[in-house]
């Protein structure tokens, strides 16, 4: 490499300059103390584990976002975590091991082996709540309120939400027997929203059928009349599909009342964490983003296999993506007070007031008596023997 190229990042890695990483770090006190409020317990786990542990119940989707490398100490393969779900899940499951439900929540950054998409970080700054040991709908709605009130307070003006249960894809599936192969075809397929495709895959299938149904998911999308139109066109299905669909139509009917500002749509084809994934799935957009703002759901199957089964709901976003999409002027500093250099006593008495409830900066002996840092819009000076503040 040679020396004027020793400056650039990979492709997805970027620097938090001055002024951004401020707003970054305001917006990331906001929202701790946020879901502190509402009960929710820090953890810091680490940035990278043994790979058995950091992948386990999530399916092949996490696999191909984890980098991985071989510790040295072991000879055991160890990768740089892509997602914290997992690692809470592994702390409520074994290092916690709580009876009852257990609220927590987590600030850090996560590393992507591919971005999400072509403009895509590869170091998302991951935010998120998980809460275990309740299966209740009531968890489920505490989760999305908790969600939708985290881009509030990252000043998140326009929220739509999408809404969707992946064990009606996994019902049908299981109920149509079509073999593991064209099961993760079907997948793919209706995951792309691709409806050509999906129709050659399952080809003329029965009116009323496992696999007929499976075709009408991908035409199941759009607003307030989408549940009953799935209850017409699924009507034959197991019980645990429509139960389901009674289940989304009455979680958008609660977010309808607490969150009137909030639009809802319904998406049969979303599978977004479906390897692990069990329920209800949920997603937050903004106009201008393409990408959810914010998205969770439930996942009940993931404590099993640290060794405690445990039902589990949750969502996470990327902090710097909050900040975009909303208050930009988050955390804007509020100015800073430039002190001229010098060791009087009665200065840097003067200075240490200042500073418990202001920004002062001290000039130094070497620097440039006509130079103003950033930021700087009042200066302190003497006066009649005083240090009094001035605008500058």
């Amino acid at each position: 490499m040679s020396t004027s190229d020793r400056w650039l990042l990979p492709d997805g890695v970027a620097d938090v300059l001055p002024p951004r990483a401020q707003k970054v770090e305001a917006l990331r006190r906001e929202l701790m103390d946020t879901y502190r409020r509402w009960g929710y317990e820090l953890i810091i786990p680490p940035m990278i584990e043994y790979l058995q542990s950091l992948l386990t119940g999530t399916g092949n989707d996490l696999d191909l976002q984890t980098f991985k490398l071989t510790d040295q100490l072991t000879g055991r393969m160890m990768g740089v975590r892509a997602d914290m779900t997992p690692q809470a899940a592994r702390m409520d499951a074994h290092s916690l091991r709580r009876p009852g439900v257990t609220r927590l929540c987590y600030a850090g950054h996560v590393l992507h082996a591919r971005p999400s998409s072509m403009l895509a970080s590869r170091t998302p700054l991951q935010v998120g709540c998980e809460l275990f040991g309740s299966r209740s709908s009531a968890a489920d709605q505490e989760i999305i309120d908790l969600m939708l009130e985290t881009l509030t307070a990252a000043g998140v003006e326009t929220v739509h939400l999408d809404i969707a249960h992946v064990g009606i894809f996994q019902c049908l599936a299981e109920e149509a027997a079509l073999g593991s192969d064209l099961e993760q075809r079907v997948f793919d397929a209706l995951r792309r929203r691709s409806i050509p495709e999906l129709d050659e895959l399952l080809g003329t299938a029965e009116a009323g059928s496992a696999r007929a149904m499976l075709r009408e998911l991908g035409r199941l999308s759009g607003g307030e009349g989408v549940p009953d139109a799935a209850r017409q066109r699924l009507a034959g299905a197991p019980a645990p599909v429509l139960e389901a669909i009674d289940q989304l139509e009455q979680t958008a009917a609660r977010v309808r009342e607490r969150h009137p500002g909030v639009a809802i749509g319904f998406d049969f084809s979303e599978l977004r964490g479906y390897n692990y994934h069990t329920g209800l799935v949920f997603a937050a957009y903004t106009p201008g983003q393409e990408e959810a703002l914010a998205q969770g759901g439930r996942y009940d199957a993931v404590g099993e296999d640290f060794g405690r089964a445990r039902p589990a709901t949750g969502f996470s976003a990327d902090l710097n993506r909050l900040l975009e999409a909303g208050w930009r002027a988050f955390g804007a500093s509020g100015g800073a007070i430039l002190a001229p250099a010098g060791t009087d006593a009665a200065l840097r008495r003067r200075i240490s007031e200042l500073r418990r409830t202001d920004t002062v900066i001290q000039q130094l002996d070497d620097e440039a008596g006509d130079r103003v840092p950033p930021g700087c819009d009042r200066q302190l000076v003497l006066r009649d023997g005083d240090w009094q503040v001035e605008p500058l």
